[in-house]
Formats: C-alpha cells, sequence, structure tokens
C-alpha cells in the first residue's frame, strides 16, 4: 500500500575496605546493615503475556481499517483489542483527534491502539487538509536537500501526532524511476530515486523527521518493489533474485536498519530463489530469514495489505495469509475489507485456531506481540 533515554550505569560494588584517607578511630567501623533480599521476582515477559488470554494476545497482531470520516464506526474492533488502526481516506475532518482520542479510552487494559495512515506525499496522503502538502518523493529529492525533507518531515510529524496519529507507512525506500504508481508500475515519483545513495539520503531525512515529529515511520516495501515485474495489488509480481537486490535495493533497507528505524513493511512481490514464488510477506524465508538473520532487524515488521491481488492469486484468504504471514515472522497484519469487524473476529479466530492447533507456536505469537508493545512504549517488562 501502511530515542531510547539514557539508563543509569551500573552500581559500582563495595569491596568492604576503608575509604582511603579516612584515620582509623581504633574501634571497629560500623558497617551498614545488608539489604535484605528482594521478594519481587523478576519481570517475564512470557509470565506477563501467560496471563493473557490468546484471543487477546492475536488481537494485539491486528491493524484494523477504518474510514477517517467515521472512526467511531471502529468501537467495536478497539474493544476487542486490536493492536491499531488503520486509516482510510482522503480528507480528515476536523474533530479526528477528538474521535480518536474517544475512541482510546474503549481500549481493553488501558492499552490504546497504534493509529497510522499513509503519508507519503503527491497524491498518496490521507490528511493533507490537517497536516499539510507533501511533495511526491522525488520531487522532493529533485528540488529540496534531506535536511529541508527532514524539517519538512518533522513538522509533518507534529501534526499528525497532534491529530491522534502515532505511525505513519512511509517513507517508500524502493528504487525506480519508472512512471506511475499504476498496473504495471507499483511505485513511480512514490519513491526518492533510482539511485541507492540518493533514495537512503532522503529516505532517511524523511524517517527521522518523522521520529522528531513523535511519529513512528515505517519503511517500506521490503525487500524493494521498484523493480518488481507488475503491481503486486493487482496480482502476482516478482523482484529481482537476491544477488541482484543486493547491489541496490537492498541498500536503503540496509542503512534504515543500522540508523535504528524501528519498523519494516514487508511486500508482497516474490524473490526468485528465495520464496519459491510466495509473496515475501508471507516467506520466513524472506522476514525470518533475510530481514531477521541476515539483516538483523529487531524492530516491528508489518506486512503490506492481505487484500490485494497478488495474496488472492497466491490462494489465501485474508485469515489465512494472517496466520501465515505470523508464522512467517511478521508481527501485525495489515488489510482492507468492505466488513472490517467481520475480518477482524476471523482473523483473530485463525491465529487462535492456529495456536490451539500447534500451526503457530505460541512462542512466535508472543515474540510478535512483545515487538507490538515495545513499538507502542509499553514493554511487557519495563
Amino acid at each position: 500500500m501502511p530515542g531510547a533515554a539514557p539508563q543509569p550505569g551500573p552500581a559500582i560494588a563495595s569491596t568492604g575496605a576503608p575509604a582511603t584517607g579516612v584515620p582509623a578511630t581504633g574501634g571497629a567501623a560500623a558497617s551498614s546493615p545488608a539489604a535484605p533480599p528482594s521478594t519481587k521476582a523478576a519481570c517475564s515477559p512470557a509470565a506477563v503475556l501467560g496471563a493473557w488470554s490468546t484471543a487477546r494476545r492475536a488481537a494485539q497482531l491486528v491493524f484494523a481499517p477504518a474510514d477517517e470520516d467515521d472512526v467511531l464506526a471502529a468501537r467495536p474492533m478497539v474493544e476487542a483489542g486490536v493492536g491499531g488502526l488503520l486509516l482510510f481516506g482522503s480528507s480528515a475532518p476536523a474533530g479526528l483527534p477528538r474521535q480518536l482520542a474517544a475512541l482510546r479510552r474503549h481500549a481493553p487494559g488501558g492499552l490504546p491502539p497504534l493509529v497510522t495512515t499513509d503519508e507519503e506525499g503527491g497524491e498518496i496522503q490521507r490528511m493533507a487538509n490537517l497536516v499539510g502538502d507533501l511533495p511526491w518523493p522525488r520531487t522532493m529529492a529533485a528540488t529540496m536537500s534531506p535536511a529541508q525533507v527532514r524539517t519538512l518531515a518533522r513538522r509533518v510529524g507534529r501534526r499528525m501526532r497532534a491529530a491522534g496519529i502515532t505511525m505513519d507507512l512511509a517513507p517508500v525506500l524502493d528504487l525506480s524511476d519508472s512512471p506511475g504508481p499504476d498496473a504495471r508500475y507499483p511505485d513511480g515519483p512514490r519513491s526518492f530515486s533510482v539511485r541507492p545513495a540518493v533514495a537512503t539520503a532522503y529516505g532517511l531525512a524523511f524517517a527521522q523527521g518523522l521520529q522528531e515529529g513523535g511519529v513512528i515511520p515505517v519503511v517500506k516495501h521490503f525487500p524493494g518493489l521498484g523493480q518488481a515485474g507488475a503491481n503486486t495489488d493487482y496480482g502476482p509480481a516478482a523482484v529481482p533474485p537476491l544477488p541482484v537486490l543486493a547491489r541496490g535495493a537492498l541498500r536503503p533497507f540496509q542503512a534504515a536498519i543500522r540508523h535504528g528505524l524501528p519498523a519494516v513493511m514487508v511486500g508482497e512481490a516474490s524473490i526468485p530463489g528465495l520464496t519459491h514464488g510466495l509473496p515475501a510477506t508471507l516467506s520466513g524465508q524472506a522476514i525470518t530469514g533475510l530481514l531477521r538473520h541476515r539483516l538483523g532487524f529487531h524492530g516491528l515488521v508489518l506486512t503490506d495489505s492481505l487484500s490485494t491481488g497478488a495474496i488472492r492469486r497466491a490462494g489465501y484468504s485474508i485469515p489465512q495469509a494472517a496466520v501465515r504471514a505470523i508464522m512467517a515472522g511478521a508481527d501485525m497484519v495489515t488489510f482492507d475489507a468492505a466488513d472490517p469487524a467481520a475480518t477482524t473476529r476471523a482473523i483473530i479466530t485463525s491465529l487462535v485456531s492456529a495456536v490451539h492447533s500447534g500451526r503457530l507456536p505460541e512462542g512466535r505469537l508472543d515474540d510478535a506481540v512483545q515487538h507490538v508493545l515495545r513499538a507502542k512504549g509499553r514493554p511487557a517488562c519495563g
């Protein structure tokens, strides 16, 4: 399609010797009584999440779609404990901040959903009327410096946060100089550049500006959709094989990981020789093998929309694809549907059934939930 604060250093243990330069008094020095051992058990994320029902944990992995013109209609999904809301629309109402604040009060356990949308620039903006216009990324790279882009993204991020938005499904790190976006070309001017160094510099600037504005950036569409043979919104597509990706398309994502960016969206093109024709967002080789293990990403992984032609043509319903994606290493799933509440319930039910049957290891479920909680600033322990 959507810095930690310094920690105190370790205490310096006493050696038990008298301080130098302090004369002896001739008597035994008084010693401080030893502190009683703590009776509080060390926090264990497994123990914390073990107190949650499987359904509650599964719900945290769902980004439910909502119309920004009527976000209060998403109340049943928020009450079900979804981990996020993905807002669609083209012009947000002035009352959106108040409505989102009202929705947050219905979140179970006082754990509100992440709220995200697509503010990429150009024609891919959902609430330009509230946050201001952004040029197409390609235009930004052609007419602005990275520092100017960072300043612009910071301003937009602050306005998004003021509106109740906590995450932006941007920037696009794909490499492209193609036309589009259309059925053949997924990116067009959504891409900053076909040159890895340029796409990296501007993508990082945009992402860091959003962070400074209080919004979580999501870099996309891993491992790079710009050279895909078609647009996965409409049907299956493949990107070049991994050795080719490593020489270009992967570089902006590697830089994002090195700079500690917190979230990655995985695209739905297949990778020849790696995913065996499966969309990357459903592939353990792509997510766990490549993104997590080989590139060392430890943050939040989102799927691209599971409602696309690529997913349907691969033979998966939205709930089936959700299970497959979480098994593959994704942490949250995105989708669109005519009946979002019913589809959300079906996804949660499918995830619960997969855990109970053993298809989805409970440890993988809990690992995903922990990534979600950390993204929210609410780790299971801490």
